[in-house]
């Protein structure tokens, strides 16, 4: 079970039916039949629109996004899926604040309920720093799929992890 080092968190009751799914069917065949088409948000203008209209949709008090982007620097793979950035400026007596999200390259083309939940963990982060019960909270809040968005998400990294050249969206 070395090669589940994205689902390790998870019960080893759960992590048996993963190991049946890649022995039996795969995880490319289950993911490609419940996920069968990639977004449709490959520019960074299209996924600066997606974002603006979730993030007015469900934290309309939060402060403005200065930037939304995909970023071919962060290492999807060995840790980060995106990055949330809090800039706070004081002006005279008052803190303005400025919120930008980076998405890893790799998620151009991945399905719609994919990049929303990425999008929504690092809109999440405005609100909440900390992966906290409020955080998920509000996450399910959001995204009321969030838990199982993120667990076949964790499946799509095992099996990038373990077929790197196999993007099945690409």
């Amino acid at each position: 079970m070395s090669t589940l080092k994205y689902l390790q968190h998870y019960g080893a009751e759960l992590l048996e039916k993963v190991e049946h799914l890649i022995q039996n069917e795969g995880i490319a065949a289950y993911l490609g039949r419940k996920y069968p088409q990639a977004h449709p948000y490959t520019t960074d203008a299209a996924l600066h629109e997606f974002v603006h209209t979730l993030k007015n949709s469900h934290l309309k008090n939060a402060p403005p996004l200065r930037s939304v982007r995909f970023d071919g620097k962060i290492e999807s793979l060995h840790g980060a899926l995106g990055t949330h950035h809090y800039t706070p400026r004081i002006q005279g007596a008052k803190v303005k604040v400025t919120n930008a999200i980076r998405i890893a390259s790799l998620f151009k083309q991945c399905p719609e309920p994919f990049l929303r939940m990425i999008v929504v963990h690092e809109l999440a982060h405005f609100r909440e720093k900390e992966h906290n019960k409020a955080f998920y909270r509000l996450c399910t809040h959001i995204e009321p799929t969030y838990h199982q968005l993120e667990f076949d998400l964790r499946l799509y990294l095992t099996h990038l992890h373990r077929a790197p050249t196999q993007s099945l969206w690409g």
